[in-house]
């Protein structure tokens, strides 16, 4: 039977009716701060914590319940006679169910403009500690942390008088669970913070020795990649301009584990350009990109550069969405439409396709992507996102003809795609819209042979960008007989100098950029 409680929130939800119950059932409540204030305002019975540690709140109220009566109530296992014996010789009563939840210390951080000290403030100490004295005695201590529980253990207190075993550890479970992500929320902010202050980090200070994650379930999702697999979307802890997990979802059914990967894809592509552009992704391809003087040209130029992939993908755009653009974008089927904003009308236009997903994404704020992470058997690869701004200033002419003012535009353009097309990846572009994308390849002529015959003519007076350095002429040579007239691309390989001579030949100008992008 249970005959005491203690019960510490900031969380008031469902509080008061929880306690009446328990009160009800004859339960003595013990109680702190403000707490208490509210339990005695609803007409309920407390005992003061401070009455029975004998010891008054301090420093501020850093220190109420880290006392021997409390934790040896706790901890004290009733079948360990020695135990009993001890508890009773020195006055403590055993506790038998403990009701807390932590600190704000998430909404704390969350706020704008907030301090190291407020947020330091608003670590729990006492809480964890009762906590984790409760569920690691939980045999003979019933624990709760979620208020989605208060119904089931009252319900089970009126029905039986306890809880059963597996229920207990069910619950203790979830303390564990609670207070490791309450953990990693701080030690994830307070790296953040050192972070933000070094002058100089290097290497090994970036990547902490024990990585801990602090992630929030958005969505439990239909199925995974494929319908065997069972899936969830997490989000990071924060704010998220820029990012799916900051979206606003204002029509369609839900984002499925596919939607959500390749939405992500198309919405780090379309954040790669500051005038207007377009982005079209299938499968996480880019199948076409464009940029124009209007969202409306742009999103035009993109659709008729892969008309046939674009059908069933994914369309981002770096402008609100007018009228005139939702009437071209409802014309074929599109699985997700992505915006930083919908002119109302035109928001109505994209509704009348019940199912298109349509989301607003905040893109005015550059995303804080944190690290790249990739699972891998038995462990996790963790890596700097590839975020690494390059300028014109940074390519090097490697060729007899410099690449001219047109064909540098489209070079740089052509380079921003490719960053976002599978390794290995080609991309043909000319007058700022991709004609050709050869992606994913377990070599580099094949997509350039596919890039190729995808653009047709258009290849004649288009750019080639490549995601990585050439090993061979084979695909200068390729693209010199498509008609291509310029070229960018790492370099670096041993054998430089056969493209270089191999693009000289064929009057195309060549850059190299000193970086790559492989996309795995």
């Amino acid at each position: 039977m249970i005959k005491r409680a203690l019960i510490s929130v900031s969380n008031k939800t469902g509080l008061v009716e929880f306690a009446k119950g328990l009160f009800e059932l004859g339960v003595e409540i013990l109680s702190t701060g403000g707490t208490a204030r509210t339990l005695q305002e609803a007409g309920i019975k407390v005992t003061p914590v401070s009455d029975v540690t004998g010891f008054p709140e301090i420093l501020d109220g850093r220190v109420k319940t880290l006392h021997p009566k409390i934790h040896g109530g706790l901890l004290a296992v009733r079948n360990n006679s020695k135990h009993m014996e001890q508890i009773s010789e020195l006055g403590i009563e055993p506790i038998d169910l403990v009701v807390i939840n932590l600190y704000p210390f998430k909404q704390t951080i969350e706020r704008p403009g907030v301090t190291l000290e407020e947020a330091i403030e608003n670590i729990d100490i006492g809480g964890p500690s009762m906590l984790r004295s409760a569920a690691k005695n939980h045999k003979d201590v019933i624990v709760v942390v979620d208020p989605e529980d208060y119904s089931l253990v009252l319900n089970e207190l009126k029905e039986n008088g306890s809880l059963d075993e597996q229920q207990k550890m069910k619950l203790a479970c979830k303390v564990f669970e609670h207070t490791a992500h309450y953990d990693a929320l701080i030690a994830d902010f307070l790296n953040k913070q050192m972070s933000i202050e070094a002058v100089d980090t290097s290497k090994s200070d970036e990547f902490p020795a024990n990585l801990t994650l602090a992630y929030e379930k958005i969505q439990v999702l239909r199925y995974g990649e494929n319908p065997h697999q069972n899936a969830a979307f997490y989000g990071e802890i924060g704010r998220h301009p820029g990012t799916l997990a900051g979206a606003k979802q204002l029509n369609g059914k839900a984002l499925s584990f596919n939607n959500i990967n390749d939405a992500d894809a198309t919405l780090k592509a379309v954040l790669e350009f500051d005038v207007p552009a377009a982005v079209g992704v299938k499968h996480t391809n880019p199948c076409g990109v464009a940029c124009s003087d209007n969202i409306y040209d742009a999103y035009v130029k993109a659709y008729a550069a892969d008309p046939v992939s674009i059908f069933g993908g994914i369309v981002a755009l770096n402008r609100p969405v007018d009228v005139k653009t939702a009437e071209e974008l409802i014309k074929i089927f599109l699985e997700i439409v992505i915006a930083p904003g919908y002119d109302p009308e035109a928001l109505k236009i994209l509704k009348t396709k019940k199912n298109l997903r349509v989301l607003e994404v905040n893109l005015t704020e550059k995303p804080n992507l944190g690290w790249d992470m990739k699972k891998v058997s038995g462990g996790l690869l963790v890596q700097e996102m590839d975020t690494k701004e390059f300028h014109q200033s940074d390519l090097k002419v490697v060729t007899k003809r410099a690449p001219s003012d047109k064909e540098m535009k489209d070079l740089l353009f052509g380079w921003k795609v490719v960053k976002h097309v599978k390794s290995n990846a080609i991309v043909l572009a000319k007058d700022l819209i991709t004609v050709g994308v050869g992606a994913g390849q377990v070599n580099r002529i094949w997509p350039t042979e596919q890039s190729i015959a995808h653009a047709g003519d258009k290849a004649k007076g288009a750019v080639l960008a490549s995601d990585a350095f050439f090993p061979f002429s084979d695909v200068v040579e390729a693209a010199a007989a498509a008609g291509i007239t310029a070229i960018i691309q790492p370099g670096g390989s041993l054998r430089d100098e056969d493209s270089i001579k191999a693009a000289d030949e064929n009057d195309i100008a060549m850059a190299f950029t000193g970086m790559r992008h492989f996309k795995h």
